[in-house]
């Protein structure tokens, strides 16, 4: 089974939605930070980056092309993703913006995939959301 990730479900901070705990679960499923807002869970609608003025002012897809790149804010979520889950939100935008977004899709397919069935697993949890098999 080949694993597809939308570039849409890339948000603006460099999060890749499809490793959402909230985005891989059954019920009450999130449709991304850049999809139906009506599915998005409350701390996903308040977020300051999501929200942030130059975003949603411009053409700007990303936050690196902002001109406060890195803000305080994306700072703050970039360590504590780096500390909780060990992935950095400000390596996943360096990565974009150098090589694009469909080879950091490919590299995140490949670093994510659960050895044991085959699907993407969360980078919320120390295990597959869909098997139960323990992520190294």
């Amino acid at each position: 089974m080949k694993i597809v990730i939308e570039p849409r479900l890339i948000a603006p901070c460099g999060m890749n939605c499809a490793l959402c705990s909230g985005f891989q679960r059954s019920k009450n499923k999130c449709d991304g930070c850049r999809g139906n807002s009506e599915l998005l869970p409350k701390y996903c609608l308040i977020c300051i980056i999501r929200n942030c003025d130059f975003y949603n002012n411009s053409a700007a897809l990303f936050c690196y092309e902002c001109p406060k790149y890195p803000c305080k804010r994306l700072k703050q979520l970039d360590k504590r993703y780096r500390t909780r889950y060990g992935m950095s939100m400000i390596v996943n935008l360096d990565f974009i913006k150098i090589r694009g977004i469909e080879e950091f899709i490919s590299s995140e397919v490949l670093k994510w995939t659960c050895n044991n069935c085959g699907k993407l697993v969360s980078c919320h949890r120390s295990f597959c959301l869909s098997c139960k098999a323990q992520i190294k």
